[in-house]
């Protein structure tokens, strides 16, 4: 298992019928996911798609995560916590400010992915909404809460890869999406699940 240290991120490749297993190491850990596919990385995963192919916003095991070009990129096919989030973007130096009324602005999701991905050419502005694992999202009367994750030590969740990806992960690092807390996050790439 490798492990993602607290208000950090990495990047690696996913090849297509491998699998990625993403696990919350402590409890209430939220791990932001970004993936981009093809030789130029400009296809990559989106949250409009997925949720209008989808029709729901509670992705969990055998739904499908799509790219802007309207291709499955993955597929659920575990999930222990059956919590996530593809509405909200990942949090940036903006979003501690404005949002959580947080001064304390570095390690951003966006900042740790952007780091992450620098290497492949892509830069912030290339960066999607990310498919926030075990983030607690709740709407009511049209109004966006932002709760604690519910998912506890061990929890898992695991993904197929349909096409061949980049795949940045991230230890979330907004306090309020924690339980206020920062934590690691786990993730094994496995040829069999």
């Amino acid at each position: 298992m490798k492990v993602i240290k607290p208000r950090s991120g990495t990047a690696f490749i996913l090849k297509k019928d491998q699998y990625l297993l993403v696990e919350d190491l402590e409890g209430q850990q939220v791990s932001d996911m970004v993936c981009f596919a093809g030789k130029e990385y400009k296809e990559k995963i989106s949250s409009g798609k997925t949720l209008d192919f989808e029709a729901t916003t509670n992705l969990t095991t055998g739904n499908f995560i799509w790219s802007n070009r309207s291709r499955k990129l993955l597929q659920i096919v575990h999930d222990d916590a059956k919590k996530h989030d593809f509405i909200l973007a990942p949090c940036s130096k903006e979003t501690f400010k404005i949002l959580y009324k947080d001064h304390d602005t570095t390690h951003s999701c966006l900042d740790n992915l952007t780091q992450a991905l620098k290497p492949y050419g892509i830069t912030k502005d290339d960066i999607p909404t990310a498919f926030n694992i075990f983030m607690n999202v709740q709407i009511k009367d049209t109004k966006i809460a932002v709760l604690p994750p519910q998912s506890l030590k061990g929890d898992r969740i695991v993904f197929k890869c349909l096409e061949t990806c980049l795949v940045a992960l991230t230890a979330c690092s907004a306090k309020d999406s924690n339980g206020g807390t920062f934590k690691p996050i786990g993730y094994q790439v496995l040829e069999n699940f």
